[in-house]
């Protein structure tokens, strides 16, 4: 099989500081792009309300990726479905696509809210969402993602137990989630 080489572009700062399933929205984040590209790479991307993000895992360890079918969450009410059919860090590439809210851009720093990575993630590709590319047609699936996420997925973070939202001014804190 190939192989490919890819480097990251950008860095999540700031935002979510652990790994968590739910209670992901509300939280506002910065993509910081790296050094080496020309600020002239943004140029227009502030006319866009969302951003299509690939990011990766990158607190996830490779015995992480699971090559089986299992339930989601490990719920048995669900049913055991494969690699593919999940969204999470048990990937074989452990990568992830987000569509967080563009709030602002401040030269090399995008302010997003609703990215569901955590404070140091890497940003592999960002590009704007166009409406005209997301799905076309009715959008079929099975009972059980809107079960598992529509109770607290996109929740408020500040309604978590013990978990305070971190802002725009927050950004640069020391503390690391142990795993993503």
């Amino acid at each position: 099989m190939p192989t490919y080489e890819v480097k990251s572009i950008a860095t999540v700062v700031g935002g979510h500081t652990r790994v968590q399933d739910d209670y992901q929205g509300g939280v506002e984040s910065i993509i910081r792009l790296d050094d080496a590209y020309p600020l002239e790479t943004l140029q227009g991307i502030e006319e866009f309300s969302h951003l299509t993000v690939t990011w990766r895992f990158h607190l996830a360890r490779p015995e992480d990726v699971q090559l089986h079918a299992r339930s989601p969450r490990g719920n048995q009410n669900w049913p055991a479905t494969g690699t593919f059919v999940h969204r999470n860090h048990r990937r074989p590439n452990q990568l992830a696509v987000s569509y967080p809210r563009l709030l602002k851009v401040e030269g090399r720093d995008l302010l997003v809210t609703d990215l569901d990575a955590v404070d140091g993630t890497p940003v592999i590709d960002l590009a704007p969402y166009f409406e005209q590319m997301g799905p076309r047609g009715p959008v079929r699936q099975p009972a059980w993602p809107g079960e598992m996420l529509e109770p607290n997925y996109w929740a408020e973070a500040s309604e978590r137990p013990s978990e305070r939202p971190v802002q725009w001014g927050d950004v640069g804190s020391d503390e690391r989630p142990s795993r993503h």
